[in-house]
């Protein structure tokens, strides 16, 4: 399968909203519904596995269900579906993550880095 029928597979995964669809999904009140609103955006996810221990994964997030989020690793192609009630703290990047990339391009390549802004942060 090419990258590109991959792509359009991933883009039909997302839940379709329409006036039928729960509260959860639609009022951002609920947990689902912000995180959709944040679809696309770099994130750190910290989950608390038992009682005492938090386990985080970062990656860009494609999609939200009523009870899990999609993360898109970002060094792999690799898609982890996540339990929504584990999460205890997200940290949404503001940097579209177009630029991370592209900041990330020019750093492998060793060219001019000068007049990159160095507030760049990675989660």
């Amino acid at each position: 399968m090419d990258d590109h029928n991959k792509l359009n597979m991933q883009e039909n995964r997302n839940v379709n909203i329409n006036s039928n669809s729960p509260e959860i999904l639609t009022n951002n009140i609920y947990t689902p519904a912000f995180l959709r609103e944040n679809i696309g955006k770099l994130m750190r996810v910290e989950f608390l596995i038992g009682t005492n221990n938090l386990v985080d994964r970062t990656g860009i997030l494609i999609d939200v269900g009523a009870s899990y989020i999609l993360l898109r690793a970002l060094e792999s192609d690799i898609i982890t579906y996540c339990d929504i009630y584990s999460i205890k703290f997200i940290t949404i990047s503001n940097l579209p993550y177009n630029m991370l990339l592209s900041f990330d391009d020019r750093a492998i390549n060793n060219t001019n880095t000068s007049n990159v802004n160095s507030n760049f942060r990675y989660y």
